[in-house]
């Protein structure tokens, strides 16, 4: 059964191109038709590549790698932080660090710097400081979390990025292949969609299309995160039934006294016989 249908992605506006004339051909298989000088995409087509998308993203869920989610256009970095973090999933959504991909252990420093901070106010080592310099380190700390603070628990590259508007992401797109690192995007009439791995043709400038199509890659996102934690369960409770009976063929059974008592006498005759015969 398909995650979205033709209805909710018609009401939602996802059909919605750009003006004819800023169109880029390259996006041709996507277009259904012209009407008042915009295109209109094909949603047809659009269910098909959420499906794929989705089930793309369950499955790097499901095998415990992060999905980063880029969107720093205003009707969509609210609803992409809301959902990302919903599956616990990193996200980008004020602006886009230069070599946030490409020079990823300086952006693990900055990171750092904030937990470094934190630590500080903890252990009291900040209360000792001049006021200025609190104010200071205050400043600098607020600073990185509104750049930073969604990907704080990002300690490695991730298995790919979600796009919302190619164009205007078009840094995080560059840097993500440059290190192969597949795509994932929303991508509207105006845009190329050669970088791009997995191709969502939609309109990327309405909050309801951009809100629908990330309801059904989030709720895969979610499954595959469901069907993982199943799996360690199960492997649990596996160890955990294998263990006892390990023991068991490590362990002899002990014999009860009765049982020593009967060998015992077995063991004395011959020395019995042996004793009579000397006599």
């Amino acid at each position: 059964m398909p995650r979205t249908n033709f209805q909710e992605l018609l009401e939602a506006g996802a059909h919605f191109g750009h003006l004819a004339r800023k169109w880029n051909p390259k996006m041709a298989p996507y277009i259904f038709d012209q009407k008042n000088g915009i295109h209109i995409i094909d949603l047809h087509k659009s269910v098909v590549k959420i499906d794929e998308a989705a089930e793309a993203m369950k499955e790097l869920a499901r095998s415990g790698r992060k999905i980063l989610f880029v969107a720093t256009k205003k009707q969509a970095k609210d609803i992409v932080a809301e959902k990302a973090a919903a599956v616990n999933m990193p996200y980008v959504t004020e602006r886009w660090p230069g070599g946030m991909l490409t020079n990823f252990p300086t952006i693990r420093k900055a990171v750092k710097k904030m937990n470094t901070i934190d630590k500080m106010k903890e252990d009291g080592t900040f209360e000792k400081l001049a006021k200025r310099e609190r104010l200071q380190i205050d400043r600098q700390r607020a600073k990185l979390e509104k750049n930073l603070g969604s990907i704080k628990d990002m300690s490695r590259l991730p298995s790919a990025i979600f796009v919302v508007d190619v164009q205007k992401e078009a840094n995080a797109v560059k840097e993500a292949n440059r290190l192969n690192i597949p795509v994932i995007a929303m991508v509207d009439t105006c845009c190329d969609p050669t970088p791009i791995d997995y191709v969502i043709p939609a309109n990327d400038d309405a909050a309801k299309s951009i809100e629908t199509i990330l309801g059904a890659i989030c709720t895969a996102i979610q499954e595959g995160l469901d069907e993982r934690k199943l799996e360690k369960e199960k492997e649990a409770v596996a160890e955990n039934a294998e263990a006892p009976a390990a023991k068991k063929s490590v362990l002899r059974p002990r014999k009860s006294k009765a049982a020593e008592q009967a060998e015992a006498p077995a063991e004395a005759a011959p020395v019995a016989e042996e004793v009579a015969q000397a006599e």
